[in-house]
Formats: C-alpha cells, structure tokens, sequence
C-alpha cells in the first residue's frame, strides 16, 4: 500500500502550469490528503484548516494555489456538474441500466475537461458527503475567501449580460446552472410521454409554457441588483417558485394516469427525473440567493457526493423506478388470487372438480413428456418440445377452466399480503386466520383433485396401450430411472425447490404481460382497429378484446412456465450443471406409469416408498418456496410493515390445536365460518 503523502510534498508539487491529467491528479492527491485514513470528521476539519494555514502564511503558496484554481475553473465546466451530475442523459430506463453498468466496469481518467467525470473521480469515497456537510461556518468563510477570488464571470458561462455587473464566477456559474435545470424540465412537460397522460387541467393550464420565461426574469432580476433582494426579484422568484410547483403536480397527475392504465418504467424513470430536477434547482437558488450561500454550498457538494454514489448503483435504480410495477403486479395477481382461494362448501367442491380435471389433462402430459424422450433428441430441442408440451396443457387446463394446485400459491400471496395492511380492528387477527384456513383448504383440495385424477388416468392409459400395442407407458429400464430420479435420498428436493423459484417467476411474467397489455390497451386495439375489424368482424373482434383481456395473465402465465420447466434443464446441461425440475402433479403421473410398467410387485419396495415421500415433499416445497417469494414481494410492493407476527403465529396454532379440521375440510363452526356461507 502507497504511503500517505504529507502536507509539506503536496504544496510542493503544486503547479499550475502542469498539463490537464496532472493537475487533476494533484486534485485527487489533495482530496485524499483531506480524507485521511481513519476516514474521521474532526480529523478532515482540521486537515483542512491546516492547509488553509499553511496558504494564508505562505503568500507565494496562497498565490500559486490561485493561479492553479482559476487554472481549472477556465478548463472545466463547472456548470454540467450542477445542472446535470446525477441525472441520466437517456430518457429510457434500459440504456440507463447499461450506462449504470459500464461507469462500475470501466474506470474513469483524470485527463478530463468534464467536471463531472472529474467530480466523481475526486470524491469518489461515500464519507466525502459527511465532512462537506458537517462543515462550521468558520471554515466555509475561509474557503470562500479563498476560491472565490475572481470577479469576472467564467469563461463557459452563457450569460454575455454578466460580463457587466458584479456577479461573481461562481454566480454566473449558478445562473446557468439553473437555466439548464429549467429547459429540462420545460423539454419533459412537452414530451408526448407525459403530456398525453397528464389529466386535463394539467394540460389546459400548460405550466410547462412560461417557464422559460419565468426564469429568465429571475436572472434578469439578479443581474440588475446581485448583492440586493430587490421587491421585483423577490417577485420573480416567488413566481418561478410557482410555476415550478404547477409543473411538478402536472407530472404528478400522470402516475393516476398509470396506475388505471398499466406502469411504464420508462416513463416512472423520467418521472422521478423531472422530480429531482426540480429539488436541484432549489438548491441552486439557495446557493444563489439566500444570506447563507457558502452553507448551502458545501450541502450542495455534499448532495452531489451522495447520489453520484446512488448514479453508479445498479440495485438502487431497479428498486426505484420498478417499485411501482412490481404494486401493480402484486395488486393484479392480488384479484386473480382471490379466485383460488375457497370459502363456501360449495366453491370447495368446486375446486375439488377443478382440479380433478387439471390432473386428467396432466394425465395426457405425461404420456406426450415420455413420446418426447423417446425420440432421443439434442437437449436443447427435447427441452423445447417439453416445454411446449407443459405449455399446451397448462393453456388447455385454463381454457377448460380447470386447475394446476402448483400455479396457485404465487397469485394467492399476494392476496393475502394486502389483508396484513389492515390488521386494526380487534377481529381483524381472526379474520385473517379464517383467510389462512380456507387458503391452505383450497390448497389442500386442489392438490388433491390433482393428484386424485392424475394417478388413475396415467395407470389407465398405461393399461390401455398394453393391451393395445403390447406395451406400458414406459418400459423397465425408464421406471427404473423414474424411480431413481424421484427418490427422496436423491437431489429431488433441491429440484423441487428450484421448480417453486420457477413457479413464483411465471407469475411476475404474468404480471408484466398483463400490465404491458393494459399500458398499451391492445384490447381496444383489437376491438376497433379497422385492419382487424375487416378480417374478424366487429362483433367477433370485440369478444377477443375481451377474451385477450380476461386470459392474457393466465396465458402468459401457462406458456412461461411451461417454457420455463422445459428449457431451463436444457440450458444448464450447458453449463455442466445437472439440474431436473420436480413438479408434484408431473411426478406423480410419472410415479403412476413407472407403477404401471413393473407391477404390483413395486409396492413391497422400499424405492417406491421413498419417492411417495419424496412427492409428498416435492408438493410442499412446490408451494411453499413460490407462495413465500410471492408473499416477500406482496409485502414490499404493498408497503406493509409493523405487523405483529407473533399475534397472527399464536392465533394460527390456536387454530391449529382446537379446530384442525378448518384447514383441510370446510366444516359448519361457530361465528368465524358463519361469513362463509354468506358466500354460497
């Protein structure tokens, strides 16, 4: 590790005739000092006020330092870096992300005219925000005196009219600062993005006009009297305030405008943009007009330190501007969910039908999943026609109004996060423990009526084709595989957890597509759009308007896992990786036609047992790895915290202890089962 450079080596170097990279890199080298090792803010104080000593004792130091500090005003544009530092120069949150990507990979050099890129090579340390902002009035007056040394405006200032008043470099630097913040601003409010989703007053009253106009009165203002707060520019600048506020609650009115009709994350992104352009610019102002101007500098400074940090950060821009998709998604999933949860005797047979039904189409799966491996083919394309045998059935199973218990765990979390939002009321702990109840007895039923039918069917087309062509489903040596592959003392769990991350995923896709469908309103599209009316006919094109409308989800949730449970495997066999998906009601079918292809005989060994157990198993982490992701993700996207777990766990095993049979079967009890039937 380099050795600390000491006070006395660093005023040494100091020239201000060295060329571009070495002078920045005395700039790094100073800051560094500044910083210290222990990274301590007294310490950086006083470092600091020592150099100031040592400039104010040494009139040859104090002369160089100016030379080389005006050096670097006239060579860099301080102005990009109030106006533009932090904000993306690409409207589009895709091209935000690689830009974020490729500041963390590639590294930046000092041999730069951007002030910018050299603000962000220079304090590039976290702790460079505290000290800036934890600085006493005393020493920012010393600092002022000392960069502040010149009267004339910079040389990169577009303020010709400056060059004849008394505006210091740093006040036209401020000016122009602040004349690109608002032509930002003014450039969003006019993109036809935002424009056509703000609401109607918005749009009448066009806040977004005068606001050029607004603020070039506020520097004209300025510019007459810089050093005295004049009656006409305390009026401007309340009147820019103004206008600022309309045009900040005319943005705003577009997030109604998402939330009814799907979330962009682009335009999420530019939103949080123009917000944060307007905090600039009133920080701008009070560096430029308040009696203070040095404090809310080194705060300024220090803002600039913190979300330079935030700007390379990858997580903090997903997490930002996704968070009101993944609401949306939650909140969609949150309606879909409450169909699969069960709470009358009536809907609970209901389900039981449905999903005897889904088990007999999984039934055909089987069958088409061991006709795909019998065909030898790459793993690549056996991974695909797997998967579009999943898909197929899982698009027939929803069309047939059917069920897959597997599918339902990651739309019915979220619909039971968003009841924690309101656990107020003294019955609320026990409302929502009956909710517990009729899910895990929906869940019960529906893996149940899986599992009910699938066995039987696969064994009965198994007999079917022995006495047809002579066969079982599956010959000895391919039971015996299955055997071994879905035995419990095998990686068959690991397997069936990686199958729930699948499940919980093909239900964000859901989301997505349906929230993309809505953003879009391809259902109006597809009902009124004249090319598609002319072949289809308006009234049969406004029943697959409404068709797309109520299915896209589900159809998007089918195809995606069936992909998902077909590809994946093949795609880690790429990468040497051995890795299976274990679906429950897929496993059992499989279980079935191995049973078939050996015999009663399978019953006496202790391999068949192993994989029941192993099934069983399977079907819990199926659904509990997807709901509990699908839970987590509810939780946040809903906002829902300070909920007191141990009242609801307490009130669950109470449950559990006097009433077990609530979980798994909808029997007739006292007042909390009384509301179910209100249902029926």
């Amino acid at each position: 590790m380099r050795s600390e450079v000491d006070l006395a080596e660093l005023l040494q170097a100091l020239d201000a005739q060295a060329d571009l990279a070495h002078r920045h890199l005395w700039l790094t080298q100073l800051v560094d000092w500044l910083r210290g090792s222990k990274k301590s803010v007294p310490q950086t104080h006083a470092r600091l006020n020592l150099l100031l000593d040592a400039l104010q004792q040494r009139p040859d130091l104090d002369a160089r330092f100016r030379a080389w500090w005006q050096v670097l005003l006239n060579t860099v544009d301080a102005t990009t870096l109030l106006a533009d530092y932090g904000f993306s120069t690409r409207s589009a949150f895709i091209s935000e992300l690689a830009e974020r990507l490729r500041l963390k990979v590639l590294p930046g050099t000092p041999e730069t005219a951007d002030a910018s890129a050299l603000f962000a090579l220079v304090f590039h340390d976290a702790f460079d925000a505290q000290w800036l902002y934890a600085l006493d009035d005393i020493t920012l007056d010393r600092l002022a005196r000392l960069l502040c040394n010149s009267t004339e405006p910079s040389l990169g200032a577009n303020l010709p009219e400056a060059r004849h008043t008394h505006t210091t470099q740093w006040q036209a630097t401020l000016l122009e600062a602040l004349m690109f913040c608002t032509s930002q601003i003014r450039a969003a409010g006019f993109s036809p993005e935002l424009r056509l989703r703000m609401n109607t007053p918005a749009r009448e009253t066009a806040p977004f006009h005068e606001l050029d106009t607004d603020v070039r009165a506020l520097q004209a203002g300025f510019l007459e009297q810089p050093d005295q707060p004049t009656p006409e520019r305390l009026a401007a600048l309340q009147t820019y305030l103004d206008r600022l506020d309309a045009c900040r609650q005319a943005a705003a009115s577009v997030y109604t405008h998402l939330e009814a009709n799907g979330i962009s994350v682009n335009l999420v992104f530019q939103l949080r943009q123009l917000r944060s352009r307007v905090i600039r610019i009133r920080a701008l102002l009070d560096c430029l007009m308040s009696d203070q101007p040095q404090r809310y500098t080194a705060h300024l400074l220090a803002h600039l330190v913190t979300i330079g940090h935030e700007r390379r950060s990858v997580r903090a821009l997903v997490a930002a501007n996704s968070s009101m998709l993944a609401a949306k998604v939650a909140e969609r999933s949150s309606e879909t969910g409450e169909h699969y949860i069960t709470r009358t005797r009536a809907e609970y047979f209901q389900m039981l039908r449905d999903a005897a039904g889904g088990g007999a189409v999984m039934s055909l799966t089987t069958l088409m999943k061991f006709v795909v491996l019998s065909m030898g083919l790459s793993a690549f394309w056996g991974g695909f026609f797997a998967g579009m045998n999943y898909a197929i059935s899982f698009v027939i199973i929803q069309l047939l109004h059917f069920t897959v218990a597997t599918k339902q765990p990651a739309m019915t979390a979220p619909a039971m996060a968003a009841k924690l939002k309101d656990l107020g009321p003294a019955d609320a702990i026990e409302r929502f423990v009956d909710e517990v109840a009729h899910l895990v007895r929906s869940q019960v039923a529906a893996i149940f009526g899986n599992l009910a039918a699938v066995i039987p069917a696969v064994l009965l087309i198994s007999t079917g084709l022995w006495f047809a062509f002579g066969a079982p489903m599956i010959d000895a040596k391919e039971a015996e595989h299955v055997l071994h592959s879905l035995d419990l003392r095998g990686p068959s769990l690991l397997f069936a957890a990686g199958t729930g991350v699948l499940l919980f995923a093909s239900s964000i896709i859901a989301g997505w597509v349906e929230n993309w469908f809505v953003l879009h309103r391809l259902d109006s599209a597809i009902c009124y759009n004249p090319r598609i009316t002319r072949v289809l006919g308006e009234p049969r094109a406004k029943r697959w308007a409404g068709f797309m409308r109520r299915n896209v989800s589900g159809l998007a949730a089918n195809v995606s896992l069936g992909l998902m449970l077909g590809l994946v495997p093949a795609f880690a066999v790429f990468f040497g990786l051995a890795l299976e998906v274990r679906h429950v009601t897929l496993s059992s079918g499989q279980l079935a036609a191995a049973a078939a292809s050996l015999g009663p005989d399978l019953l006496s060994q202790h391999v068949f047992w192993w994989c029941v157990a192993g099934i069983a198993l399977t079907g819990v982490l199926n659904v509990g790895v997807s709901f509990y992701l699908a839970f987590l993700l509810a939780l946040k996207a809903h906002n829902v915290s300070g909920v007191d777990r141990g009242r609801i766990y307490r009130a669950i095993r109470h449950r559990a202890r006097t009433r077990l049979l609530s979980f798994l079967w909808p029997v007739r009890s006292s007042s909390t089962d009384a509301p179910d039937q209100s249902h029926g």
